[in-house]
């Protein structure tokens, strides 16, 4: 009887190991490659856990609201700021993280983070213009500015085939750069200027649309989106797919546009932060890190995976800017309470309108 006791009793033991060794990531959709879990699975011995969220605020709603029990989170850059300002996040150990020697320096030490002490650069993409090239050139539309999406005389021709971003930053940010003003300028008078620009050309638009209108470029329904430019690369991968006739492409305005840096940071309650700093390393890996830009065209921040991604990609300059396009992008930066809720004011009025 006393082995049988002692015998169940290192089986619940071993089964409380393995039930512990689980890594929790909350992760937005579609934003890691199965390839890349199994080989991690197998690496750590683990089972890694994902949940999703659509957005940072529905995130950052969530932990607010008491949400526990992740391991590592992947904020965008302003949603970065606000966790950083509400002492949330754990410090990296970075003796940990031996492949941090792969992130391209351009991408470290950004304004969210200095001396990155919480984050590690995961992916990035860049908010961009796509469009249907056959229809652009038969209408005679030269896509390289803003103006596309907010030039009444450009929108005439294309009137109901053109989505923008269901999003006041993003929205907001691009009608900004079209008038020469960065996109974190917070001046009202400006914002007044940029919403009345939106207005104008709101009445040549189907939709605000942050989610379907991968679907509405793919089968040829819609002509020109604003949009991220890791959707607008799956648009032309599901166009090819499918046959169509059309290609899908990139074009990133001569004035800049917004560039959104996804980072690995761990909350201060992780349950495992061991197993957390192991993942961490693990997509610094060169190969393990290009997989993500592979499945979904996102852009790496990781040097070493350069070699590994598709070529035809990494020549895309819409996603891999070079050094000068670089230059005219930018992230957005968290807004105090005073100045969300001015936007949100502004947001409120484009929409009712």
């Amino acid at each position: 009887m006393k082995k049988l006791l002692a015998v169940f009793s290192l089986l619940l033991i071993g089964a409380s190991a393995q039930a512990q060794d689980k890594l929790h990531l909350y992760n937005w959709n579609n934003y890691l490659a199965d390839a890349t879990v199994k080989a991690f699975e197998a690496s750590c011995k683990c089972q890694l856990v994902q949940s999703y969220y659509g957005d940072n605020e529905e995130m950052l709603a969530k932990l607010a609201a008491g949400a526990k029990g992740y391991d590592l989170l992947v904020p965008t850059g302003n949603a970065l700021q606000s966790l950083i300002k509400q002492n949330a996040l754990k410090p990296l150990d970075k003796k940990l993280l031996p492949n941090l020697k792969n992130v391209n320096p351009q991408m470290m030490d950004t304004q969210f983070d200095k001396g990155n002490q919480f984050s590690v650069p995961y992916a990035y993409t860049v908010t961009v213009l796509g469009y249907n090239e056959q229809k652009m050139k038969e209408l005679g539309i030269k896509v390289d500015s803003w103006a596309a999406i907010f030039d009444p005389a450009i929108l005439s021709k294309i009137k109901g085939k053109v989505t923008v971003l269901d999003s006041a930053n993003e929205l907001m940010a691009a009608a900004m750069k079209y008038l020469g003003y960065s996109i974190n300028d917070t001046d009202e008078k400006k914002w007044q200027e940029a919403k009345n620009v939106i207005l104008k050309a709101k009445p040549y638009w189907a939709a605000f649309n942050g989610t379907s209108y991968i679907k509405g470029l793919t089968v040829g329904d819609i002509w020109l989106v604003h949009g991220y430019s890791n959707d607008i690369y799956q648009a032309d991968e599901d166009a090819k797919a499918a046959g169509r006739k059309f290609r899908i492409r990139h074009a990133l305005p001569k004035e800049g546009a917004a560039m959104s840096l996804d980072s690995l940071v761990i909350p201060k309650d992780a349950p495992r932060p061991d197993l957390a700093h192991k993942f961490i390393n693990f997509v610094l890996d060169g190969k393990n890190g290009a997989e993500l830009s592979n499945l979904i065209g996102s852009g790496s921040p990781n040097s070493a995976s350069i070699p590994f991604i598709k070529p035809d990609l990494a020549k895309n300059q819409a996603i891999f800017p070079d050094a000068a396009t670089t230059a005219k992008l930018e992230m957005l930066q968290d807004l105090n309470s005073k100045q969300r809720r001015t936007l949100n004011r502004i947001w409120t009025e484009i929409r009712a309108r």
